[in-house]
């Protein structure tokens, strides 16, 4: 019986289980909520000290003849818990006013004050980027970019791994290890090459300059070679003896049985290019060219930086890549464990 309640209760390794996976999600996610939350705050809210999770507005109300004033609670003296409104501030004394009885003033003690915040999140950074700034052009040029590069990129690799693992010749082994060598090459090291070869090719300051350089990935071929070396050759030897052309075997038998594996390439390749900042700022010079990456470093300027502004874009930045992995995360997994990676 003691036995049956402990294992309906848990076990501390559960519990211990629990506390790590929450931790983890904390780690994880808790900057997201933070950038999220903090996309909706204004330029002073984001420096008002101490600093707030949710986006407060210090409240105002109306004072005859004095305008919209802030409202503070006093906290200490003869008028500690009332709620008045803030002329000025003279040293370490804060100058109140009742909002009822305006010509009375009084004087507080900064310490002795607190203001009065409410809930006020500002949807206003986010319209303001398509009013001052050219968003959508930004978003059309990196939409672009990730759809046509995630395309080719799908279409060499897999006519690559396609050769590797279903094709027989001398150095097949060599070539698969040299492509998967190059994953120890950083790319600032070939940063320099490629871009003269895109300058002599004309593709500066072109989309296309910023697509064709990484359309062949090592990561791409080597996985999904190890996915088409699980399918069988026996499948392929029946379509030749059918007559059947190697495009054809290709396009309309290997490429619809690597689709786990063709649409876990998909994730990656849209990530990688959605998040490219290197290559495109070397590459393009020309603002209506910009990503939204290169577009997000504009708002960083010498002496001001536009922080609301700033993470609204951010977050706006981050949408489309989490929209599609939580759309095909399932493929992750799946392609991965087919594809014999371990």
């Amino acid at each position: 019986m003691s036995r049956f309640l402990l294992r309906r209760r848990g076990d501390w390794t559960d519990w211990a289980s629990y506390a790590h996976l929450l931790l983890g999600t904390l780690l994880m996610f808790g900057p997201v909520a933070w950038l999220l939350l903090s996309s909706l705050k204004s330029p002073a809210a984001l420096v008002q000290t101490p600093p707030t999770l949710l986006p407060y507005e210090p409240a105002r109300a109306d004072v005859p003849g004095r305008g919209a004033l802030p409202l503070m609670r006093v906290t200490a003296g003869e008028h500690a818990g009332q709620v008045m409104a803030e002329i000025r501030r003279l040293g370490l004394q804060s100058q109140l006013v009742d909002p009822a009885a305006p010509d009375a003033l009084v004087r507080v003690p900064i310490a002795g004050r607190t203001p009065v915040l409410h809930l006020a999140p500002a949807w206003s950074n986010y319209s303001e980027l398509v009013s001052r700034f050219n968003f959508l052009r930004y978003f059309g040029n990196s939409a672009f970019i990730t759809v046509v590069a995630t395309l080719i990129t799908l279409l060499f690799n897999a006519m690559a791994a396609f050769a590797l693992s279903k094709y027989r010749f001398r150095g097949r082994d060599t070539v698969s290890l040299l492509i998967l060598a190059t994953l120890m090459i950083p790319p600032t090291i070939v940063l320099v090459p490629n871009y003269l070869i895109a300058s002599a090719l004309g593709l500066t300051n072109s989309l296309w300059g910023v697509i064709w350089p990484g359309v062949a990935t090592p990561t791409g071929v080597f996985l999904l070679r190890q996915y088409m070396l699980t399918l069988p050759d026996e499948l392929l030897d029946a379509a030749r003896m059918d007559n059947a052309s190697e495009w054809r075997l290709f396009w309309r038998i290997v490429l619809p049985l690597s689709a786990p594996a063709l649409a876990v390439l998909a994730i990656f390749s849209v990530m990688w290019r959605w998040n490219d900042f290197l290559w495109p700022m070397v590459v393009l010079n020309q603002s209506e060219h910009f990503t939204l990456q290169l577009a997000l470093n504009s708002f960083q300027g010498e002496l001001t930086t536009s922080w609301n502004l700033l993470l609204a874009m951010t977050v706006l930045t981050l949408l489309p890549v989490t929209l599609i992995f939580l759309a095909l995360q399932k493929h992750i997994t799946q392609g991965i464990a087919a594809s014999g990676v371990k």
